[in-house]
């Protein structure tokens, strides 16, 4: 119970919608989130792919900012179905809430998803492959929650969580009212992950295919022992 929290408030509209579904969303939208953008660019890439998309009269700004619309657009239409399922029998079902008071919780859950998708997209720029991005970014995001609930019953445990995104995750109690000054400081980290991976995506020699090797430019590398030798 002290790993869930306060499970008394399920009594509540806003606990209920929380301990049910918000709490949880954050993992399992949060796994596809973190997979697809891993895979967004760099998925091609690997596949051989990418250099003939680029092959096209297009910059890879439009290349890069279209794929992050289409990354975004489809993360909102999910969210959406979520909403509506919630909204529409919520109306029969004694929730007595708002289709604005049921929307709020799902901007925070917005922010939280583009937040660690982000990252995973800025990983795979810099990892090997996608694969090992979308695994680490992934592993982040469950150890996060995993903390959560070990804060609970260790105390030692809480100063760690204040450096992590889902210390302001709000879930179901945004329905009272929004945190923004938790959503800025959220979105400005999110918009530093992008435009870390956009001037990235820039610099990046695109491979023909097949996954990457660690580049350290400190280490000299078999051909160039050779050379100065």
């Amino acid at each position: 119970m002290a790993f869930f929290g306060d499970l008394m408030a399920i009594t509540t509209p806003k606990g209920y919608i929380d301990i049910y579904y918000f709490n949880y969303m954050t993992v399992i939208i949060g796994i596809f989130a973190v997979s697809t953008a891993a895979s967004l660019l760099v998925k091609d890439e690997e596949e051989g792919r990418l250099d003939l998309l680029l092959a096209h009269p297009i910059s890879r700004s439009g290349f890069f900012w279209g794929r992050l619309l289409g990354y975004v657009v489809t993360t909102l239409l999910i969210l959406s179905v979520g909403w509506l399922s919630w909204w529409i029998p919520s109306r029969s079902t004694g929730l007595d809430l708002t289709g604005i008071e049921l929307l709020r919780p799902f901007l925070p859950l917005l922010v939280q998803l583009l937040l660690f998708g982000f990252l995973g997209l800025l990983l795979s720029m810099i990892l090997p492959s996608v694969r090992m991005a979308g695994m680490f970014t992934g592993a982040l995001l469950i150890a996060n929650y995993l903390l959560i609930g070990l804060s609970n019953i260790n105390e030692d445990l809480k100063p760690i969580m204040n450096y992590t995104p889902l210390k302001y995750y709000q879930g179901g109690n945004a329905i009272d009212g929004l945190n923004w000054e938790w959503l800025a400081m959220l979105l400005g980290v999110t918009v530093l992950f992008v435009l870390l991976a956009w001037w990235r995506f820039h610099r990046r020699d695109i491979r023909v295919g097949g996954e990457g090797g660690w580049r350290i430019p400190m280490l000299p590398t078999r051909k160039g022992r050779e050379a100065s030798s």
